[in-house]
C-alpha cells in the first residue's frame, strides 16, 4: 500500500460543535488568570473543522447573562446559536447530542468535563465519530480517552479585551460665596 496522498479528496462530512460555555471560559480563565480572555471563534472553529462542513453550532450557558455580541457573532459567521442553561451545560448539551446524532458524522464536544465520558461512549455506539476540544490542563484524562480524537485548545485560540477604560465624571463646579469687595478705605462695599 502506498503512502501517498490522493491528488483529491472530497470530505462531505457533517459536523455539530457543541460548547459547554462555562466550562471552556472556566479553562481559559484558570490558564490565563483573567477573565477578560475569550475564546477567538473565528481561527478556532475553521480549524476544528478542518474542510468538513458544519451542520450546526451551538453554544450551552448557564445563566442568563450571555454576551448578546457573542450570539450575534455565533449566528452572524456560524448560523449557531446560543441556549441559556437552568444550571450546568451538561444535561442540555447531552440531549441535544443523542438527538442530532442520526443527523451528522461527526460531533465535537467543547469541554473537558469527564461527566461527558458516557455521552461520548454513547454517541460511539450509534456509529458517530466524538472529538473533544479543550483546554489540555483541565481536560480529563479519561475522557481525552474515550474520544475518536482530542483538539488542544491553546492560546492561540482566545485574546484577551483591553481593560474597560474607566470615565472619570466631572463633579459640577460649586458656586463660591460672593466677595465682599473693599473699596480703596478698606470698607466693604
Amino acid at each position: 500500500m502506498s503512502n501517498q496522498r490522493p491528488e483529491e479528496v472530497t470530505i462531505s462530512q457533517s459536523v455539530a460543535i457543541l460548547i459547554d460555555g462555562n466550562n471552556i471560559e472556566r479553562s481559559i480563565h484558570d490558564e490565563t488568570g483573567d477573565k477578560q480572555t475569550m475564546l477567538n471563534f473565528d481561527t478556532l472553529i475553521p480549524r476544528l473543522l478542518d474542510n468538513r462542513g458544519l451542520n450546526r453550532l451551538i453554544y450551552f450557558r448557564e445563566g442568563k447573562n450571555i454576551s448578546a455580541k457573542l450570539q450575534e457573532r455565533l449566528y452572524t459567521n456560524y448560523h449557531g446559536s446560543v441556549r441559556p442553561c437552568h444550571k450546568t451545560a451538561d444535561i442540555p448539551l447531552t440531549i441535544n447530542a443523542m438527538q442530532i446524532a442520526s443527523k451528522v458524522d461527526t460531533i465535537i464536544i467543547m469541554s473537558g468535563d469527564s461527566d461527558y465520558i458516557e455521552l461520548v461512549r454513547h454517541l460511539k455506539t450509534e456509529g458517530v465519530r466524538v472529538e473533544i476540544a479543550a483546554v489540555s490542563r483541565t481536560t480529563s484524562r479519561l475522557l481525552r480517552e474515550e474520544a475518536d480524537y482530542f483538539h488542544e485548545i491553546t492560546q492561540d485560540d482566545w485574546f484577551t479585551l483591553a481593560p474597560k477604560k474607566s470615565v472619570k465624571r466631572r463633579e459640577p463646579k460649586k458656586p463660591q460665596p460672593a466677595r465682599e469687595l473693599k473699596n480703596a478705605d478698606g470698607n466693604t462695599s
